[in-house]
């Protein structure tokens, strides 16, 4: 079984070090690219352009599939669902009420992660990715995007409300394949944000939607002003 329990700092960030490594970028090579000028001396200026990938994290009923959408629509960047790279098998234990091992997180992370590279790599200014990533080194596997390709950089919107606002919304849902009974198995091994987890933004989303969006929007915006 892989282990991600060692993770090395990365421009700030903390990617895992045993995370399998992805194909190589196609929009990166060993020389530098600089506004799309490679320099063969592999050093890039401070005008490279950066690309922005945004993880919307939290336990199941946070909302964030509706935050996640609003966000793609608003910095006109690719939405991806990260319950649709879910095995079936891993969709099957959830709808049966069997909590995810770590085994069943990596290749599904892995993944998750490798199609956000491949949209930005493809032409695309970011991506914005629905995840749980309720565990630290979870969120390690996607920060080995930004070692990969440093013109990557990668922050979480962990949305967070207490258990019962979460499991009240989740029994209210009509179709999922989450069940209430799952509110109370991620918050069991749910691992809060550390302070030297820079490249995290939380997010209260006890209140109504409306507020939660509009709050993410305007913390994400300030973030890519703040590149530019």
């Amino acid at each position: 079984m892989l282990s991600y329990d060692n993770a090395v700092p990365v421009n700030g960030q903390e990617p895992a070090s045993a995370a399998p490594v992805p194909a190589a970028s196609s929009k990166t090579s060993s020389s530098a690219k600089t506004n799309g000028v490679a320099h063969a001396d592999g050093h890039a200026n401070s005008h490279a352009q950066k690309h922005h990938l945004w993880l919307v994290t939290g336990p199941a009923g946070c909302g964030k599939t509706t935050v996640a959408e609003y966000l793609a629509d608003a910095l006109d960047v690719p939405y991806i669902e990260g319950d649709s790279f879910h095995t079936e098998a891993n969709v099957e234990k959830m709808r049966s009420g069997v909590p995810l091992t770590d085994a069943d997180r990596w290749d599904w992370l892995t993944a998750l992660r490798d199609e956000s590279m491949r949209r930005i790599n493809g032409g695309s200014e970011g991506a914005v990715v629905t995840c749980s990533a309720l565990k630290r080194k979870y969120r390690d596997v996607i920060r080995v995007a930004a070692y990969y390709d440093h013109d990557i950089l990668v922050h979480f919107i962990f949305l967070i409300a207490p258990a019962e606002v979460l499991l009240q919304r989740v029994t209210q849902r009509q179709g999922h394949y989450m069940g209430a009974n799952m509110v109370k198995s991620q918050f069991d091994i749910l691992e809060r944000p550390a302070h030297d987890e820079r490249d995290v933004i939380s997010i209260d989303v006890s209140r109504s939607i409306d507020e939660v969006k509009q709050d993410a929007l305007a913390r994400v915006s300030d973030i890519v002003k703040a590149d530019h």
